[in-house]
């Protein structure tokens, strides 16, 4: 089920270990009108992974030929492998009706929100920098030396938090999960979101004060 009108783009970004995955998982799973960006990637496919729920394989060739073509709303490459965002998919599904959720580094989300103003930038963060160490090193499959390198890739990442439209804090995986849904919803009734109605609006109280 979508909404009548145009969905929102929403962009979620975190800290390692900001249970953003858990989040948008939970949240996709709740509410049939949300959907999931996928992204594209030059990568190959890893057992278990589905073309077009994964990711969207393509060979580095065609990838490069999407770039040249300006179809993706934004890309990187890591590590020797592009990953990017298909504009195609997220606008089609936008389109139909449906918000959609876009998990994304902060350089990503800064280049989105410049071509396209009117997304919704969220940032996930626990209580405090202690309960963020505390859960990287919970995990259990990292070294010290990475953890550290995570925290202060952090402390960088902090330091943006304000160019962000909301923050949410990731305390209990259920209320974070609702007061992202809240916000989303909220969106629909922003006055960026709503510029065909004030255009509209504007027209008709012209043509009707002329007419008095």
């Amino acid at each position: 089920m979508s909404h009548p009108g145009r969905g929102i783009l929403t962009i979620v970004s975190g800290f390692a270990g900001s249970g953003k995955g858990t989040v948008m998982k939970k949240l996709t799973e709740k509410y049939d009108d949300l959907a999931l960006s996928v992204s594209a990637t030059s990568r190959a496919p890893r057992p278990g992974e589905e073309e077009g729920v994964s990711y969207f394989f393509k060979t580095r060739e065609q990838f490069e030929e999407m770039i040249r073509a300006d179809e993706f709303l934004e890309y990187a490459e890591y590590v020797g492998n592009y990953y990017g965002t298909p504009k195609d998919f997220v606008f089609k599904k936008m389109d139909e009706g449906y918000d959609v959720i876009l998990e994304i580094e902060l350089q990503g989300a800064m280049l989105i929100k410049k071509k396209y103003p009117e997304s919704l930038l969220i940032f996930l963060t626990p209580p405090d920098a202690a309960e963020l160490y505390g859960r990287l090193k919970g995990r259990g499959t990292e070294t010290d030396e990475v953890i550290k390198r995570r925290m202060q890739r952090a402390a960088e990442e902090a330091l943006c938090i304000k160019d962000y439209d909301y923050l949410v804090i990731n305390d209990n995986i259920d209320d974070c999960v609702e007061r992202v849904r809240g916000i989303i919803r909220s969106a629909h009734h922003s006055t960026a979101h709503e510029t065909g109605m004030i255009d509209r609006m504007i027209k008709e109280l012209n043509e009707l004060t002329g007419g008095l």
